[in-house]
């Protein structure tokens, strides 16, 4: 194996590990929003302007959830940028489409950070924060 075979393989290897722990994320926050009472609706709901980590029932409401995972709060909260809201505004209108009130169904974008030790922080209607 090369030298650039091998940095190649790590490179693979840590994608494969932050793709798992990304996902073991998403689970958690899954399971808090449902432990409160907000049971789920999607997990990585994927549209034409991308994807949305969790939809979650409130009522007759929904809640968007952008999950967030790094080393500390700060540094995953500093991940979300604008660019990123604007599409999962978009996707979240495209969802809302398949729902019977539409545009008129009440909705909340939460941010639910993770560290790395596996605390869990979520921002409600956090986009207006950011």
């Amino acid at each position: 194996m090369t030298a650039g075979q091998a940095c190649s393989s790590q490179i693979s290897d840590r994608g494969a590990v932050n793709h798992h722990s990304g996902m073991s994320a998403e689970i958690r926050i899954a399971q808090d929003y449902e432990r409160r009472g907000f049971p789920t609706d999607r997990q990585r709901w994927r549209g034409k302007s991308g994807e949305i980590d969790l939809i979650a029932r409130d009522g007759d409401g929904l809640i968007f959830v952008e999950v967030k995972k790094s080393r500390t709060f700060s540094r995953a909260a500093e991940r979300i940028s604008r660019a990123q809201m604007r599409r999962i505004y978009a996707s979240a209108e495209e969802y809302l489409g398949t729902q019977p009130r539409g545009q008129l169904t009440d909705v909340r974008f939460d941010v639910a950070l993770v560290d790395g030790q596996g605390a869990i922080q979520v921002i409600e209607n956090a986009f207006g924060q950011f």
